[in-house]
């Protein structure tokens, strides 16, 4: 979205994740601020700290009381520092600015924690890394935010006084119906949510506590149930999903039932799972191509940055999949193209086996997928 303003366009954005949408729109409407001005703010937010984070200073903010984790989440010295950058950020006028500080925050706050991403957010000692038992915060939120008024600055030399019109819907794409005209869009790109149960918003579950998007676990519900694909662990009980649309292509229909046949001594952990999941996925891609059939003008191109998939040894083109579902739904498949040949990740192979395991047997790519509305 950053690009197409920069390049002259209306730009419009769907994003279910609070915190991922505050960033996006934090991104976008930076250039609105003086940097001078974001700079005089660091300076104060720099001597505030200084003096705070010394022990004797009671910080007014505490941990947010529903945000629950197996080990500390951040140790008692930076939780101290933490918590002072919180009291300075909550005073701020809400707006803008503001906004700024709590992403430069929340763009660090991992940083300085017990956790870290192995892709998926874990203990840092569960990843043979000790915990973190000091760190400069006020530091490296600092330097964040110097980084960002350099990055304004620039940002309004490319924009030379101009500044297109951007809007960030905090909504699925599929509600697109609500917001956009039919045949209006000239360009779609996105990257949905992988066919590997990687759990995007799980993984921004500190992120959405620390910054007040939640207070308890029915907070995250509605983005587990709007999730693109949805998740191996909501549909994995269910009896039987299967498409939901007219598809006249034996590779995909078979590779749903050779999946759901695999290991059905396991339960809900066995291929009848997976094969909900992946069937869960392939409605929703269906769901997408018919509102990009909707959004685009005629002539329109959509480019969708996707990775194919191995569920219990099975590899899934996921790629190939998506273009002709979206022929299904009008749209013309242009071309695939291969990017990285090659990717590390953590789908799920077998119950009991990884990626890395198994990578002479299948490899994993990155394709982007170019469809164009007739």
């Amino acid at each position: 979205m950053v690009e197409a303003i920069l390049s002259g366009h209306h730009a419009l954005g769907f994003e279910i994740n609070p915190y991922a949408a505050l960033a996006c729109r934090t991104k976008l409407n930076a250039c609105n601020l003086d940097p001078q001005t974001v700079r005089a703010m660091l300076t104060r937010f720099w001597t505030f700290y200084e003096s705070a984070a010394e022990d004797a200073y009671a910080p007014h903010s505490t941990p947010p009381p529903g945000f629950k984790t197996r080990g500390e989440f951040y140790s008692p010295k930076v939780l101290h520092k933490v918590l002072c950058a919180q009291d300075f950020i909550a005073d701020l006028e809400e707006g803008l600015l503001q906004d700024l500080f709590r992403v430069a925050f929340g763009a660090t706050m991992i940083t300085y924690s017990n956790y870290s991403y192995e892709p998926s957010l874990g203990r840092r000692s569960t990843a043979g890394k000790a915990d973190i038992e000091d760190f400069p915060v006020g530091e490296t939120i600092a330097q964040k935010l110097t980084d960002m008024a350099q990055d304004i600055e620039w940002m309004k030399g490319q924009l030379n006084g101009t500044h297109p019109d951007n809007e960030v819907f905090p909504e699925s794409f599929f509600t697109c119906k609500d917001h956009l005209a039919a045949d209006s869009v000239d360009a779609l790109i996105t990257s949905p949510p992988y066919l590997n149960n990687y759990h995007y918003n799980r993984n921004t579950r500190p992120h959405l506590y620390w910054l007040g998007f939640a207070e308890a676990p029915r907070d995250l519900k509605p983005l587990e149930e709007q999730n693109f694909g949805k998740f191996w662990q909501t549909v994995r009980d269910q009896e039987c999903v299967d498409l939901s649309f007219e598809l006249d292509d034996p590779e995909i229909q078979g590779c749903l039932e050779t999946l759901r046949k695999k290991h059905p001594e396991k339960g809900v952990y066995g291929g009848n799972g997976w094969a909900n999941y992946a069937a869960s996925y392939f409605n929703d891609c269906y769901r997408f191509s018919k509102s990009a059939h909707y959004a685009l003008k005629p002539g329109g191109t959509a480019l969708v940055v996707i990775g194919n998939s191995i569920l219990q040894g099975i590899m899934v083109p996921t790629d190939r999949f998506l273009g002709t579902i979206a022929e299904a739904a009008g749209l013309e498949l242009v071309d695939i193209h291969i990017p990285r040949a090659t990717r590390v990740g953590n789908s799920i192979i077998k119950s009991d086996v990884r990626v890395a395991k198994a990578k002479d047997a299948h490899q994993l790519y990155e394709a982007v997928v170019e469809l164009r509305k007739p």
